[in-house]
């Protein structure tokens, strides 16, 4: 029998929602069981493919291709596992279904309205998504009153109708505010929150409480009067150095042992929570490591927004933690270096440089003259999608001596196109179809002997042999895996973008002195390249993948591991 937990946030959007569901989910699997989540986005967009990460915050891409919202990251990265693409629910997601379905005659006839078709069709995905599992934790995206919320709420009591109360239960995560000007929590607007979530006849069985501070005896009394439920299931949640010091923080409170009692269960086994905290401590506490960010989705109006690359940073806190050191990231915007020398100059004041993904025109200069700079200087470097792209162009340009070569992303009639966009993708795009259409999820990679990719990833080609063999398994997804050849050492990370490095150019480079050492082979025989590195540079790589998309607490990224290695030497 599934047991749910569904989460539901109060005030403000931002909270920490994503983040406590998934410790949440971290505490119930120390205690023996079997969990997996499932986050529902209410805007009507299909999925987040098409967001502007500025506003929405990364775009997170799931082994089956799915671009999902950045909370389904979270999940993975402390759950240690692969969420697939149907465990995130959008409302254009569902109306689409329902309206194919009724297009088709699956509804026999009926007269097609919100109720009872849409909370069904909501119900039935949130089933499939957690058959198989002793604990599905469902986060509803947004805060309670927004109208778009109104149908996953409805859906919400609709299943606990069906499956009886005692294996459901609520948890409202809210925000108490201390306003400047007094300085004194508030909570009324958790009250409020309180109340329309009961407007809903949806009573919260836990309420977290978010805030700059603990929550005190006076605060905490107020809550559990206004909500008529028990203080013990009041929950302090004040901010923390690290996002994953909340599942100690919660454990603190027994938060693992309240939910387990709620549901009239015992715990499967003991929690070991010793190497999770040794690793949360060095975060805090480690030797300092100084890296440069340079990228495109850096600010918005006046405020400066990490989460558009959310991923790499946390992949860079987690190598940094299993080296016992504390990683300091400065967000460099690109269109500051692409004529300022001095500006330029300033990064060998770090300790080393990575280029994430991005897409367009925008700072694309100022990020080819930065890896220019760390190669010539001899900067650790890591180049991740776009990063990779523009590391061959850098290479094009000023070893090579192709003038002007580019992307015809950039410019489409450069004379040297060393990364161009594949036919199919042409095709696609000229008829309109952005999204969901680019090399999108986990693809195969096969590894060059001697490179230090294979000596990165050597612990990791073990692991993903049961990655490999579950696509092997599935006829629609087995195009992942290309054309493998016998005795390569290979390994699956995920994708997410058009152009790839054009072959024509390949031997050039080669014979220049770069290393293509890794490349996946396309069922039509075509051959992608996946990694690129200088052997002679003391830390010089560069992927068309996003590794930052595999990385968790416990288990690094291979490629950030070694960067951040390199950056301590």
């Amino acid at each position: 029998m599934v047991r749910y937990i569904v989460v539901a946030g109060g005030v403000i959007s931002g909270v920490g929602k994503g983040v406590t569901t998934a410790s949440i989910g971290k505490i119930l699997q120390k205690y023996g069981y079997r969990v997996t989540s499932v986050k529902i986005d209410p805007y009507i967009n299909y999925d987040a493919g098409t967001l502007r990460p500025t506003e929405h915050g990364e775009v997170w891409v799931t082994d089956d291709g799915g671009e999902i919202d950045q909370d389904l990251g979270n999940y993975e990265r402390f759950l240690g596992m692969d969420i697939p693409k149907r465990n995130n629910l959008t409302t254009g997601q569902v109306y689409g279904k329902v309206i194919e379905n009724e297009r088709k005659g699956k509804y026999l006839g009926e007269t097609v309205q919100f109720i009872p078709h849409i909370p069904d069709e909501i119900k039935k995905r949130i089933n499939d998504s957690a058959k198989g599992y002793d604990f599905c934790l469902i986060e509803i995206g947004g805060t309670i009153g927004d109208y778009e919320n109104i149908p996953y709420l409805f859906a919400m009591k609709s299943l606990e109708r069906e499956i009886g109360k005692e294996n459901i239960i609520y948890v409202l995560i809210t925000y108490l505010p201390v306003p400047s000007h007094i300085e004194e929590m508030k909570t009324k607007p958790t009250q409020q929150a309180i109340r329309l979530l009961t407007e809903h006849g949806i009573v919260p069985d836990f309420i977290v409480c978010r805030a700059k501070n603990s929550l005190d005896k006076v605060r905490k009394k107020k809550i559990e009067t206004y909500a008529n439920i028990k203080s013990e299931h009041v929950i302090s949640e004040p901010d923390i150095d690290t996002i994953y010091r909340i599942p100690l923080d919660l454990e603190k409170e027994k938060m693992g042992l309240k939910i387990l009692k709620e549901f009239g269960l015992e715990p499967r086994a003991k929690p070991d929570w010793k190497k999770w905290k040794k690793l949360v401590d060095s975060i805090s506490t480690g030797k300092n490591i100084k890296v440069a960010m340079v990228g495109k989705y850096v600010d918005i109006g006046d405020f400066t927004l990490a989460d558009s690359y959310v991923s790499v940073n946390q992949a860079l806190k987690h190598a940094a933690a299993n080296l016992g050191a504390k990683i300091e990231i400065v967000w460099i915007d690109a269109k500051k270096l692409e004529k300022d020398d001095s500006a330029l100059k300033e990064l060998k004041n770090y300790n080393g440089l990575i280029i994430p993904g991005g897409f367009g025109s925008s700072g694309v200069e100022g990020k080819i003259r930065a890896i220019g700079f760390a190669r010539e200087n001899d900067i650790p470097f890591l180049g991740l999608c776009y990063g990779m792209q523009l590391a061959v162009v850098e290479f094009a340009r000023n070893v090579c001596g192709m003038n002007n070569a580019n992307t015809t992303e950039v410019d489409g009639k450069t004379k040297y196109p060393v990364i161009d966009i594949l036919p199919t993708q042409k095709k696609l795009m000229a008829e309109n179809r952005y999204g969901g259409t680019m090399r999108l999820g986990a693809y195969a990679a096969m590894l060059k002997d001697d490179s230090k990719v294979l000596t990165l990833y050597k612990e990791r080609i073990e692991e993903d042999k049961k990655r490999i063999a579950r696509f092997k398994n599935n006829k629609d997804e087995s195009f992942r895996l290309g054309l493998l050849e016998k005795g390569k050492k290979t390994v699956l990370e995920r994708h997410r973008h058009r152009y790839e490095v054009n072959p024509k150019y390949i031997w050039k480079f080669e014979e220049k002195g770069l290393v293509f050492s890794g490349f996946h082979v396309r069922k039509d025989k075509a051959r992608l390249m996946e990694f690129i590195e200088l052997p002679e540079h003391r830390y010089f790589l560069a992927t068309q993948a996003h590794p930052e998309f595999k990385s968790s607490l416990t288990n690094p990224a291979p490629l950030f591991y070694g960067f951040v290695k390199a950056c301590i030497k």
